[in-house]
């Protein structure tokens, strides 16, 4: 949270559209890419040119799919602007890395913010954030590092699979959206994979690394949450129409999209549901443990109480204790000591309380 407002404070005092790159500093290049295709031909092209963007604007024989990947350009993303006469408010939250998901409509295109999800070395959920500006016949996309699940659209696209070079690029959107969507479905997978073994390690010893995991789980569990929920506010304004990007035969496809994202929530709240429950396992198995130490604790100290005063009673310095000159006193004191002992580990038994 701390890094997120540090990176939030770079825009403080400064006027509405300026460009601030406001996610981790980057030296690496910016990347563009081209796709040009229609039911036909295809075209890829890696690292272009502006002037390359600029001559597929105006064909209107093929559609476009531009692909950008790093947004830390503020240069790029500008000219990127001018080129397609986009909004300066669009450009600052392309460049504005921490959006939530959102739609966004303008007089001349279609804008939509989604995250990417992935987990690092050490399971944590990392996100990312996905940009899309939709017009009439181009899609173009901005995103950091991760656009590894764009890879099965691509192959759709070099090998005429499916309906994507048969449809416009608002079919695009919707295809790329999913293929997002599904990513978060491998997540879910393996987090559930981690609930599996963390609830048979809780049944075996309710130790504080597990707590500590189950904290963990929670967190990713609830981020994960917050950014379905708007993701799920989004694709059901484009699933009803009156999106004049979107085209009817298009927003049957959001409806199936709309779905998936109902199953990633229903699946979200039943894993928060279940780590509930696990905390209060783990809750009641370190009571139960706890109850039971202090269970023996005080049966020892109760067998100890009447033992401790015989003790006490013959440490005193009277002279005239009748006791002490008899010569079977202390045989007699240890009988009577381990008759009481004897008598009271028979009543915690009979009583079921050892």
């Amino acid at each position: 949270m701390a890094k997120y407002k540090n990176h939030k404070s770079r825009k403080t005092g400064l006027p509405p559209g300026t460009l601030v790159h406001t996610g981790d500093k980057k030296t690496e290049v910016s990347k563009v890419n081209l796709f040009s295709y229609n039911e036909l031909v295809i075209s890829e092209k890696n690292n272009v040119k502006i002037k390359d963007l600029v001559k597929a604007k105006f064909d209107v024989t093929t559609q476009e799919w531009i692909n950008i990947l790093g947004v830390h350009d503020t240069k790029l993303i500008e000219e990127i602007g001018q080129v397609f006469n986009l909004h300066p408010l669009l450009l600052e939250d392309i460049v504005s890395v921490h959006q939530r998901p959102k739609i966004d409509e303008y007089e001349n295109c279609l804008f939509v913010v989604v995250r990417i999800l992935y987990l690092d070395d050490n399971l944590q959920l990392q996100s990312e954030q996905v940009s899309f500006v939709l017009m009439e016949n181009t899609l173009i996309s901005f995103h950091e590092n991760h656009d590894e699940c764009f890879e099965i659209i691509r192959e759709r696209l070099r090998k005429a699979k499916g309906r994507v070079r048969k449809m416009g690029v608002d079919y695009l959107l919707y295809a790329l959206m999913d293929a997002i969507v599904d990513h978060y479905f491998v997540i879910l997978d393996k987090y559930g994979e981690v609930l599996e073994h963390i609830e048979n390690d809780l049944l075996q010893d309710a130790d504080d690394k597990i707590i500590n995991r189950i904290y963990k789980m929670k967190s990713n569990v609830l981020q994960l949450r917050k950014t379905v929920v708007p993701m799920r506010e989004l694709v059901n304004n484009l699933m009803k129409g009156g999106v004049d990007e979107i085209k009817e035969i298009t927003q049957l496809f959001m409806k199936d999209l709309y779905d998936h994202i109902i199953q990633v929530y229903d699946t979200t709240e039943n894993y928060r549901d279940t780590l509930s429950g696990l905390m209060d396992i783990h809750l009641s198995a370190s009571s139960n443990k706890m109850n039971r130490i202090m269970k023996v604790l005080t049966i020892i100290s109760t067998i100890f109480i009447p033992l401790t005063f015989i003790v006490g009673v013959y440490g005193m310095n009277f002279h005239y204790m009748p006791e002490l000159e008899w010569k079977f006193g202390y045989f007699g004191i240890w009988a009577i000591m381990l008759i009481i002992v004897g008598g009271m580990i028979y009543v915690f038994k009979n009583k079921k309380w050892l």
